[in-house]
């Protein structure tokens, strides 16, 4: 019969079950970290980053603060993460009508109660947010039309979203870049478009 400290001996580290941590960023990107041996025979581990397309299963570390925290940039306008769209009570307090979900593959929940326009944009800084705009405007006006309050959303509300809704500042109230992003941030501190969207609304001629 083998002992314990035999079998421990005979234990190979190769049968050991490869860790991998998927973690999702506040920009709403998720990052793969695995930790192997490494290839050279070498003693340790390595670690390797990669980045994964929105949706790729993997159990990760989720961060369980929900943020509910809503900018009313104005009456009519509503800024805030998907923590909020998500919850009823906040959007019932709100008195949100219709919601404009602008994020990559977040589910629409109360489809019965709520109006809702999905436009599935990725929070790269090459993605053109601006082409987007009038489109994303033009919900937002017939939500106002009908006396009703638009939540703009992405994942954490900071830059797909807060650039659109910079945007439609811009484009239906003729205000500056800069005029726009700081009446947003005063509603929304937290939020930071990508440099991309950053330069792209910078240039932005409506």
């Amino acid at each position: 019969m083998h002992s314990l400290a035999q079998e421990i001996q005979g234990f190979s580290k190769n049968r050991l079950k490869k860790q991998c941590t998927c973690v999702t960023t506040v920009t709403g990107k998720k990052l793969l970290e695995r930790r192997r041996r490494r290839s050279d025979g070498g003693e340790g581990e390595v670690e390797q980053v990669e980045e994964l397309e929105e949706g790729g299963g993997c159990g990760f570390v989720e961060d369980k603060s929900l943020d509910l925290q809503v900018g009313v940039v104005r009456p009519f306008l509503l800024l805030a993460s998907q923590d909020a769209a998500h919850d009823i009570d906040t959007l019932q307090r709100y008195k949100v009508s219709h919601v404009l979900n602008v994020a990559y593959g977040v589910a629409n929940l109360f489809p019965d109660q709520m109006v809702y326009k999905t436009l599935q944009i990725l929070d790269l800084p090459d993605t053109e947010i601006t082409s987007h705009l009038e489109e994303c405007s033009a919900f937002v006006d017939r939500a106002r039309e009908q006396d009703g309050a638009v939540l703009v959303h992405c994942n954490a509300g900071v830059s797909r979203s807060s650039s659109v809704v910079i945007g439609y500042l811009m484009l239906r109230e003729g205000l500056s870049f800069d005029d726009a992003y700081s009446q947003v941030k005063l509603a929304r501190p937290s939020i930071r478009p990508n440099p991309g969207f950053y330069q792209q609304l910078q240039n932005y001629k409506p």
